[in-house]
């Protein structure tokens, strides 16, 4: 089968790969009809990955349909339509069977909790995806459900869902968000379903701020965001900053930003060994810190429903369609975060 893999720093390439199968009877294989590009997957694009090795295809987001499954699966069957969560889970641990998979106590590395993070678990930017204890690791798709909201619910929604969750948001607060990539806009459209009064948003790309400002953003102008962001709380803060980057710089303005006794949640990707954590501003200010990785099988009930229901639109995050041979130059385009780039989703057919 076709499929994109990764090959260096900048070096993403369209080629042939063994075709998955079903190696345990607890597996299944998964036609591929859409897989997204996730702001991680552009870590490993710039040489920065989690795994050493080369060659491998990258990727933790897809939907598509079951072709194949083993004899132990019996939630499944060919021909379902499904979301791949990104998080891969192991079915036995004790974490695990209550929905929290990046806690698996099984696992050894974070190769083996992700799909396309190295070559242990081929990733989801290819023409079909093979998927370990597909019981546990796939979800039926609803029918009303598209494609292009599914696959920002394998991961990005999850996340943001995650870190408004932790960030405990409360009906009529002020909520600031630092990053309007896909992640920070389902972070704002989270923060208002939680019933968030306001919503600021910090970003360098001045078009996704204004994407933002469609959605109910209010984003902060100017070279000074911490100074922008007390004037336009009244000097106060902000109750709570979901942080969506992951730079050593705006988890620094997170903490500044935030009000006295406020609350901030990291999940912006950091491969950080040395932030400069500010101890005594934290305890002055008697802040809460949160950070971690998102379980997508529990984070993902309530946000199928919602979907449903109108009340989040993950698809609005969708910017950019490619060909899945045109990887190579969305993966360029992704990273210039160029031509009002946010979301960029694969078709395997094309």
């Amino acid at each position: 089968m076709k499929a994109l893999t990764y090959h260096g720093r900048h070096d993403i390439r369209y080629a042939d790969v063994p075709d998955p199968a079903v190696t345990s009877p607890a597996d299944a294989v998964v036609q591929v009809t859409t897989a997204g590009i996730c702001g991680s997957d552009l870590h490993i694009y710039g040489g920065n990955g989690f795994s050493p090795e080369l060659g491998y295809t990258p990727g933790h987001e897809c939907v598509g349909v079951v072709v194949d499954t083993g004899d132990q699966v019996t939630r499944f069957k060919p021909g379902d339509r499904v979301l791949v969560p990104a998080s891969v889970g192991c079915a036995q641990c004790r974490q695990c069977a209550a929905g929290f998979t990046a806690r698996c106590e099984r696992a050894t590395s974070s190769t083996e909790l992700c799909y396309g993070v190295g070559p242990k678990l081929p990733g989801s930017q290819a023409q079909a995806l093979a998927v370990p204890y597909a019981d546990v690791n796939l979800v039926h798709l609803p029918e009303d459900i598209s494609d292009e909201a599914a696959v920002v619910l394998t991961d990005n929604a999850p996340t943001a869902w995650y870190g408004c969750r932790r960030a405990r948001i409360q009906p009529g607060e002020t909520v600031l968000v630092i990053g309007l990539g896909p992640v920070g806009l389902m972070a704002a459209q989270s923060a208002f379903a939680m019933g968030a009064a306001r919503v600021l948003g910090v970003d360098l790309v001045a078009e996704r701020r204004v994407f933002a400002a469609g959605l109910g953003v209010e984003p902060v102008e100017g070279d000074d965001a911490r100074t922008a962001i007390r004037e336009m709380t009244s000097g106060r803060g902000p109750d709570a900053v979901v942080e969506a980057v992951g730079s050593d710089a705006t988890i620094e303005l997170a903490l500044k930003a935030v009000r006295q006794a406020g609350r901030v949640s990291v999940i912006g990707v950091s491969q950080s060994r040395a932030f400069p954590f500010h101890m005594g501003l934290a305890q002055v200010k008697e802040l809460e810190f949160a950070i971690g990785l998102c379980s997508v099988h529990y984070e993902l009930p309530p946000l199928l429903a919602l979907t449903r229901a109108g009340r989040i639109k993950p698809e609005a995050v969708v910017s950019h369609r490619f060909a899945l041979s045109e990887g190579p130059a969305a993966y360029e385009l992704f990273a210039g975060r160029s031509d009002g780039v946010r979301k960029i989703v694969l078709d395997p057919t094309g």
